[in-house]
This record gives C-alpha cells, sequence and structure tokens, in this order.
C-alpha cells in the first residue's frame, strides 16, 4: 500500500492522520464538502483536496490504495459507495487511529469538554520537555499551528473522541477522563449509555486513569491505578491551592499532587477551566515521568488551541474572544468564566447552535447558558452532517433567553451588527462555520 484516500479529509480529526501518512512519504488525497482553512494548509503541505463527489477522482489502483473516511459523512455519498462496493480497503477514522497506536506508549484524553485543550497542553508538555511525542489532536495548536506532531520515540498523545464510540478503538497506557455528560444523543440515546462507553473505554487503560473528581467511575471495575483531580476540591489527588488572578484573566496557582507541591504555575491561558486543564494535563505527565520543572514551563508558555477560549483582543475596556464551546454545559462554564475573570464588564455572547438533534435535546439548557450573559445574540443553526427538522430553529432557544437585550440574527448580518454594537466583552461561540467571522469580526473591532 502506497496510496491513502480520504473522505471528510477537512475534520480536524482526519486531517491529522492525513498529515502523518503524508509525512511518512504515502501519496495523500482527498475529498472534503467545503474549503476551508485547514483544507487549504493541507493543500499548501502537497495533499491534493477536492470539494465535490466525483468518484472518478478516488485513487484507481485499489490494491495499493487504503481510504479512510469519517462517519460524518453519509451513507450514499457516491465516492464512499464506490469504494464500499468496489474492493478498496475501507476503514473509519477511529481504527485507524487504533492501528497507528498500537504498541506505542498511549496517553489519551477523553471526555464530552476539556479534551482538546487539555490534550493539545499535555502534547505541549512532553513537546518541551527533553523527551518529546507525536500527537494526534481534536484542534489547532496556537503553539505549533497544527494538529499534528511527529517524533521518532514511541510516545503518543492521542485526543479520545467519544464521537461514534470512536474511543473504543484505544487502548492507553494512561488516561485522563475530564467530562461524561448527555453528548452525541443521537449516537447514545441517553446519558447511561454515555457514561457505560466511558466506562468501557476506562476499562481499556492498562496502568494509570486520571478522572475528575466526582464522576460516576468505580475503580474496583478497572485494571488501572484510579487518580482523581479537581480544581479547588482537597480530597482529589491532584488540585490547586493558592489560585491568584490577575486583571487580565490569567490565573497562577500552586498544584498539589500525591508527591509534593509544584509551587507558582502561571497559566497561559484564560479562566478557571485552563486551570482545570492544566491540573488534568500536568497529573498526566507526572504519571508518565515528566519533571515537576518542564510541567510548570509549559502551563505559563502554552498558547491555548485554536477556537478553545482565544484571546484575540484582550485590552482594558474591550475584549474579544472566540471559543468553540456547542454543548450547554460548556456554554455555561464558558461565560461563567468569562464573567468571572472580567467582573463588572458588560459580557455579550453571540452563538451559532450546531446540529438540529443537539439543538432539540438541548434547547432549555442552552437558553439558560445564554442567560449567563449580559447580551445575547443567536444565529441559525448550522446543520452539519444532518437534515432540516421540522419546528426546529434557534427561536426554540432564543424564546426562552432572558438577558435584558437579545438578538436573533442570520448569519450574513452577524457583520453589520457588530459594526454598530457597542461593544465591551464580545465572545463567539459555536462548532459550525461561525469561525470564518473571527477574522473579519476582529478587524471590525480594532478599527472601532
Amino acid at each position: 500500500m502506497n496510496t491513502v484516500y480520504f473522505i471528510g479529509i477537512g475534520g480536524i480529526g482526519m486531517s491529522a492522520i492525513a498529515r502523518y501518512y503524508k509525512h511518512k512519504g504515502y501519496r495523500v488525497s482527498g475529498y472534503d464538502r467545503t474549503p476551508s482553512e485547514l483544507t487549504h494548509a493541507l493543500e499548501k503541505e502537497g495533499i491534493e483536496v477536492h470539494y465535490e463527489d466525483r468518484p472518478e477522482l478516488v485513487p484507481a489502483d485499489k490494491e495499493q490504495t487504503l481510504v479512510v473516511y469519517t462517519p460524518a459523512i453519509p451513507s450514499d455519498m457516491k465516492e464512499l459507495v464506490k469504494v464500499q462496493s468496489e474492493g478498496y480497503r475501507v476503514v473509519k477514522r477511529s481504527k485507524i487511529l487504533g492501528e497507528l497506536t498500537a504498541g506505542q506508549r498511549t496517553l489519551a484524553i477523553a471526555g464530552t469538554h476539556g479534551k482538546t485543550t487539555t490534550s493539545t497542553l499535555l502534547a505541549h508538555i512532553l513537546e518541551t520537555s527533553p523527551e518529546g511525542c507525536s500527537a494526534f489532536l481534536g484542534g489547532i495548536s496556537n503553539n505549533y499551528g497544527t494538529n499534528f506532531l511527529l517524533n521518532s520515540n514511541d510516545v503518543v498523545v492521542v485526543e479520545a473522541d467519544e464521537f461514534d464510540r470512536s474511543f473504543l478503538q484505544l487502548h492507553p497506557q494512561i488516561a485522563a477522563i475530564t467530562a461524561m455528560d448527555a453528548d452525541h444523543l443521537d449516537i447514545y440515546g441517553d446519558l447511561e449509555h454515555v457514561q457505560q462507553a466511558y466506562r468501557e473505554f476506562a476499562s481499556q487503560v492498562s496502568d494509570c486513569l486520571v478522572a475528575k473528581y466526582g464522576l460516576p467511575l468505580d475503580p474496583a471495575d478497572f485494571k488501572a491505578r484510579i487518580y482523581t483531580y479537581s480544581t479547588t476540591g482537597s480530597r482529589a489527588d491532584f488540585h490547586a491551592e493558592n489560585l491568584r488572578l490577575s486583571s487580565d484573566g490569567h490565573y497562577t496557582f500552586d498544584l498539589v499532587h500525591p508527591d509534593g507541591v509544584l509551587r507558582d504555575i502561571h497559566v497561559g491561558t484564560l479562566g478557571i477551566l485552563n486551570v482545570e486543564n492544566g491540573i488534568a494535563a500536568a497529573a498526566v505527565a507526572l504519571l508518565h515521568g515528566t519533571s515537576e520543572e518542564a510541567v510548570r514551563e509549559a502551563i505559563g508558555t502554552f498558547k491555548g488551541v485554536k477556537r478553545r477560549m482565544e484571546e484575540h483582543i484582550n485590552e482594558p475596556g474591550l475584549t474579544y474572544i472566540d471559543d468553540y464551546a456547542h454543548h450547554p454545559a460548556e456554554l455555561a462554564a464558558s461565560i461563567r468564566t468569562i464573567k468571572k475573570i472580567f467582573p463588572g464588564r458588560n459580557v455579550c455572547a453571540v452563538f451559532q447552535p450546531h446540529l438540529f438533534t443537539r439543538t432539540r435535546d438541548f434547547a432549555k439548557e442552552f437558553a439558560e447558558a445564554l442567560s449567563l450573559a449580559d447580551e445575547a445574540v443567536l444565529l441559525d443553526i448550522y446543520p452539519a452532517r444532518e437534515l432540516p427538522i421540522e419546528g426546529i430553529t434557534s427561536e426554540i432557544i432564543y424564546k426562552d433567553v432572558t438577558c435584558s437585550e437579545k438578538w436573533l440574527l442570520h448569519y450574513e448580518d452577524l457583520l453589520d451588527w457588530v459594526k454598530t454594537h457597542e461593544t465591551d466583552v464580545l465572545v463567539t461561540f459555536g462548532a459550525g462555520n461561525i469561525d470564518r467571522l473571527v477574522k473579519p469580526i476582529k478587524e471590525i473591532l480594532e478599527r472601532k
């Protein structure tokens, strides 16, 4: 096999694997539905990408071609039908990731939220230590400008994604679980089945499992040794003490861990959530054997992940942050964090709902989360892989939002609204195509 073809190559997880095969010398190409910054980056790296469903562009030599696809691709897509019916080796992304990490020392981060930032920070800790690592990440690291790192050693950091039960293909030596909330109910049905999948993932960890304190995991059920972490809970094995908040929203803290105290860790990213993510990443790194000094230094120099509480403007009187939050628990946590680190300031949350099913399942919770802000803007639902559902629009969230000021806008009208709105702290949220408005919003605000 010398050729790898990706159906859905622009996905964050797919593109990391495409980069891996390109680095290894394979011929790599693929399809994605829409051009994006990520697909343009892949093209600059020498990977051919096309944006129309054209079966004739699939490499012809089926004996030498591996086809990797994402479950977000519709089953009747013509290219997918072709490769499945004509004898190509066709595998899901998750299975390939399991194969690539088999036989390596795998450090995995799972969780319904927090996993992307935590895994990217863990990779940064190892990358800045003498050891280094390879990494398959679910976001673009602002330190490295990529979602993929390659090293000749056998240490690999992986974001373990619960979508479509993908993480059950992984068998890590050390793992962390950051959260086990209800999500992807179109796949799991209910919270109990989500949590059962996480327990199954935990049972596949061989050495150490780091779990957020309070998660429903019984240590007696697993072969790995269980450690807990928490921001402030002193009962957790890894926790923070002596938290200090500076006026720019960044924290400094001491990390209490089973072997002592790591003092004066300055967090390079915003808010209390990133203290929590830092503790989880530090716990995995310390259990792996990374030095305390490397952990402290890396948390301070970590610039975060693109679209994860990402600072674009942070000045007295004008702040603009962009965040990927698309689940109500993430949205509420992010807004609470922003309100806490910028006390007394007016926070306006702009939210683009992602998926009709998620909007239907969590409309009430989304409204409650947005109501934590001083002002709220709701955009149209981004459908991603779904067809519309009758009666499910952003209006079912909007009607229950209790902010003193709120707006229901079309996506294409948001930039005009930003031009005329008086801004103090503006935050854009969502997992759809709202990211394409970040640069123009920043430019408008800087001009104002």
